[in-house]
């Protein structure tokens, strides 16, 4: 029991460590939404893995926050769908099931391809070329990862491409729902062994979506990405479903 008590007390400290570097993005008033942004992005970034427990003496000693405004953080990314409530037992990481994860890849389908699809064909206006530019330098990043086989910059760039297509439809709404729909999926990917296998073959898959839109050929991409969702969800699903399985 000591032991283990040990090693609980190593990955609790593991998964602070660093958060009193992120005080000064609380500002001068420590807001729920602020903390909540904070762990979102901890969480995302796989500090706090799925089935983690959150101990609110270690993340509030962190933060210097109190305890209430912690806790409406929690609720917050609760209602978010990354974290979740164990009666009696405290607050963790959600567990993405394989149900969830059908349910993300349908959200993307409809979200993603009308966000393209509402482009119509071009020449387009300055802020939707702005827009494609922005998806263009996405992939850019995701391209010069992949040469330096760095894997985590090109998971990273693979979500903002994504995020950045859903930009197209020109919706604050439509950007924040995508934006919990990624962080969901990336939660995933925290689980998988070896995630960079899924990202680096649909990188020229992104590379020939924002070439149909430079083209100003959104059909095309539209075409493209519809296709691109669909054999990733394929793979996604049964890799996923085969990990969860595996305990």
């Amino acid at each position: 029991m000591t032991g283990g008590a040990g090693k609980n007390d190593q990955r609790r400290l593991a998964e602070v460590r660093g958060l009193e570097s992120d005080r000064p993005l609380l500002g001068r008033s420590s807001t729920a939404e602020r903390v909540a942004d904070i762990l979102r992005d901890r969480i995302t970034e796989g500090y706090f893995p799925p089935g983690a427990r959150l101990s609110e003496e270690s993340i509030g000693g962190a933060l210097g926050v109190s305890r209430n405004t912690l806790r409406e953080a929690f609720r917050l990314l609760t209602h978010e769908r990354l974290l979740e409530h164990r009666l009696n037992r405290g607050v963790f990481v959600r567990v993405v099931t394989v149900e969830d994860l059908d349910d993300i890849f349908r959200v993307r389908l409809i979200v993603e391809s009308a966000a393209v699809r509402g482009l119509g064909s071009g020449p387009y206006d300055a802020p939707v070329a702005e827009a494609i530019a922005a998806i263009d330098a996405v992939v850019r990043a995701g391209e010069t990862a992949a040469a330096d086989r760095a894997w985590d910059d090109l998971s990273t760039a693979n979500i903002r491409f994504h995020q950045a297509v859903v930009a197209l439809a020109g919706s604050p709404r439509t950007d924040e729902l995508m934006r919990g729909v990624l962080a969901e999926l990336r939660l995933v990917f925290h689980v998988m062994d070896d995630p960079q296998r899924f990202y680096a073959p649909y990188l020229i898959r992104n590379r020939q979506i924002v070439d149909a839109l430079l083209a100003g050929d959104a059909a095309e991409a539209e075409r493209l990405l519809l296709g691109y969702l669909e054999d990733s969800r394929g793979q996604l699903s049964g890799a996923y479903a085969q990990r969860i399985a595996e305990g």
